[in-house]
Parts: structure tokens; sequence; C-alpha cells
């Protein structure tokens, strides 16, 4: 069976253990979107991997990854993560990570004009990580991207960085930033490319051999469908497409060869970064924080917090064709006395089931609440559906019937093993 995983909120939904959950039972782990602006946090055997890049099925020893062709891929920040990996024992090589030769590269000028661009912003900053990935989506657009096909031409891949990084070093000069240094760039590139090059293959051919051989395959989505560049909160968004069709057309798998699609959700509602967030409040992102939990796997930003929000979950199963639902840190909420989930938005005199277009509709929406009651009491220790309380059972069931689909896998903490199965 081939899954494609994707976030049903605003990313950060734990799509990671998901995904390390669910590669047991698969052969092939596919990355088709996105850059090391993501990160899954995975603990497996009571280690913590960070995982930015890299497909999460790395865990996993027999299992092959690929870096697909729709990722923007910071070969500096690559190389990092894979030495880190290694040192916790991680074994990687070319058997089982694979890169797309097609995919773009993101470089230091990248992150140079990101920074900029977000600082000219002032208050209407979206919240970029800085990391370089609009620009290097921009220049994908734009036609004047370098890809990981360019590493096997030296001479054409410094021809290419010199005329990007001259570019770049005009706007930065202007504002009187100090300009890059294109030796020092390009050596670092050759001595990236050099380490990187026996990974690099055609990844759409690869990932149809796996099929034809009888493989299965797992799409691991990164951040969530109100990221997503033409269905998401506009223009707090990212720069790619983090819906199903990203894994589409990010790794070149048709929509034929895909049996399932899980939506990841929190039994709660988190946002990092700038932008709407209807059913955010400040009691639950204190009492979170003060858990130690909810802060960025790759910024250390702490996330905004907020009750769940059925508008967001329901819609985003149009948008993906959700079959099932994960619900992960159930576990957050043993603590409380009552519980709300966020039915509807009151919009002026009108009611929403949807979210609306505008980001200023956004900002005036109202969240509808309806209440339940808490359990108060651990769901760390539950294995299985029936182990939960009573009124943890009868909180999913709503969800389910807000949402329209089931909750086929539920998290109630980080560890593989405190992971439910329907």
């Amino acid at each position: 069976m081939n899954t494609v995983i994707v976030g049903a909120q605003w990313g950060d939904e734990g799509k990671g253990k998901i995904v390390d959950f669910l590669t047991e039972d698969a052969d092939v782990v596919i990355r088709a979107q996105g850059g090391n602006n993501a990160g899954h946090t995975v603990i497996a055997n009571g280690e913590k991997y960070v995982l930015h890049l890299v497909p999460s099925g790395i865990l996993w020893p027999d299992k092959t990854n690929i870096i697909g062709n729709g990722v923007v891929l910071d070969p500096f920040g690559l190389l990092e993560e894979l030495d880190t990996l290694r040192g916790q024992g991680v074994v990687i090589s070319s058997d089982n990570l694979a890169i797309s030769e097609g995919a773009h590269l993101v470089l230091p000028y990248h992150r140079g004009l990101d920074r900029r661009r977000e600082s000219n912003r002032g208050q209407r900053k979206i919240g970029t990580t800085g990391r370089g990935i609009g620009p290097s989506y921009g220049d994908k657009v734009d036609r004047t991207g370098l890809r990981v096909a360019d590493f096997n031409q030296p001479d054409r891949l410094m021809e290419k960085l010199a005329a990007k990084v001259e570019e770049a070093n005009l706007i930065f000069e202007s504002v009187g930033e100090e300009k890059l240094n294109l030796k020092e760039i390009g050596d670092q590139l050759l001595d990236a490319a050099e380490k990187l090059s026996p990974h690099v293959r055609n990844c759409v051919t690869y990932a149809h051999e796996q099929i034809q051989a009888g493989k299965s395959l797992l799409f691991e989505g990164a951040q969530g469908t109100y990221l997503d560049i033409d269905h998401g909160t506009f223009p707090f968004v990212t720069s790619s497409n983090t819906t199903v069709g990203g894994a589409i057309t990010g790794s070149g798998v048709p929509p034929k060869f895909i049996d399932r699609v899980i939506g990841v959700t929190k039994a709660y509602t988190t946002r990092v970064g700038e932008g709407p967030f209807v059913s955010e409040d400040e009691a639950i992102s204190d009492m979170l924080h003060g858990m130690g939990r909810e802060f960025g796997a790759t910024t250390g930003r702490a996330r905004r917090c907020g009750w769940f929000d059925s508008v967001l979950v329901s819609y985003a199963t149009l948008v993906n064709g959700i079959d099932q639902l994960a619900l992960t840190n159930l576990d957050g909420l043993d603590g409380l006395d009552e519980i709300k989930i966020c039915t509807s938005y009151k919009l002026g005199g009108e009611m929403l089931t949807a979210p609306p277009p505008h980001s200023r509709d956004w900002d005036q929406c109202e969240p509808v609440y309806e209440s339940h009651p808490g359990w108060k009491t651990q769901t760390t220790e539950a294995r299985t559906f029936d182990d939960l309380p009573a009124a943890a059972r009868k909180y999913l069931a709503r969800i389910e019937e807000l949402c329209g689909v089931p909750v086929a896998i539920l998290g109630v903490g980080p560890d593989r093993a405190q992971t439910l199965v329907a």
C-alpha cells in the first residue's frame, strides 16, 4: 500500500512520529517538497532524532529513502544533518539515501535575500525561518536556479553560481550589507557536490522501479495544509505545495499509485510564525509551554497554541482527500477540566464552516466553541483505544464526527510504543 502523509493544520502536527511508525510496513520513504525550514522530531528506543531534509525512514536500517525533485536542498545543511545522524549511530549510504537530480539548491545568497525581504516587510512580516526557501523556489519558478543535476558539470555549476552571486551582491551592496565571497561559496559547493554525488540519481525512474518490484511507498509530508502556497492562509504560507498534490509533482509518482492519504493533526492546534489563528488561546499556550511542549524542531521558537479547530481539519480532508486521521499529543490535554472544540467561525453576522479566502477576513473571525469534559487522568500508558478514559473516547468520537473521517492512529506520547492503532 502506498500512503501519503499530510499535515492537516499548520505543520508541527507530529508527522515525523507517524511516518516513523508507519515505516515498519513500508519499503521506501519519500520526501517530496519543502526544505530544511521544516523539521521532524522522532524519539525511538529512547533516542531523540531531529530531521530536516532526510526522510524519517532513515532510522530504519533496511528502508530506502528518497529526497525528491520537489525539495529545495541546502547542500551544506544536508551534510551537517548527515554528520549528526551518523554521530548518533545511524547508517547512511548510497543504498539507503537517494537525492533527486531535479531538486533545486538553497545557497547562502538565498538565505541573505530571505532575511532582507523579511526585514523589509516590517510589521507585515510573514514569519519565515530565514532559511532561503522562498528565494530558492523563486529561482525555480524564474528558471534561473541551480539544481543537483549541475553537480556533474562543475564548470557550468560555477558559471551559474557566479551569475547568481553577482545578482545578489548588487542587492546587498545597495543596502550597505556585506557582499558574499564567490570563491568561498564556490569551493564549499564543489566540496559538497563531491560528497553528495554518490547519492544523486534519477529518482523518478528509481521510484517507479520500486513500484514495479512490488515495494510500498510512504510519502512524508513536510509542514501542513494551511502553509500550502495555494490552499493555505495566504500570504502567511510557505513557498511550496504542502498538500497531497505536492507529493505527486515533487516525486514523479502519479495519483493512480496512491492508495491512502493520512492526515496528521494534534488533539489541539498550534502554529509557528505570523498569520491568522482563530482558535488561539493564551491559557492553553502557557500550559503547554510550561510542560516543556510546543517548541519548534527547526527554530526553537515557541509555538502559538489553541483549541482543536474542526473548521481547519474538515476542510483539509476535502483538499487532500484524507481517508484517515492520525491524531497526536492527546496526552497534552490530560490535566484539563474542560476541553473546547472550535466548530465554526463567526464573521460579522455569518457562520462559516470553511475557512475564508482573504487574510483580512481571517482576522475578523471569532471562534464558536463547544465544551467537553476533561478526563483528568494520564493517557500515556494506554496501548489500545479501549484503555482510554471514556471522556477521551467521546472527545475523539466528536472529532471524527465533525471532520468526517475516522481517527485510525493515536499518539499518547512521543515514543513509538505510545502509538495506538484503531
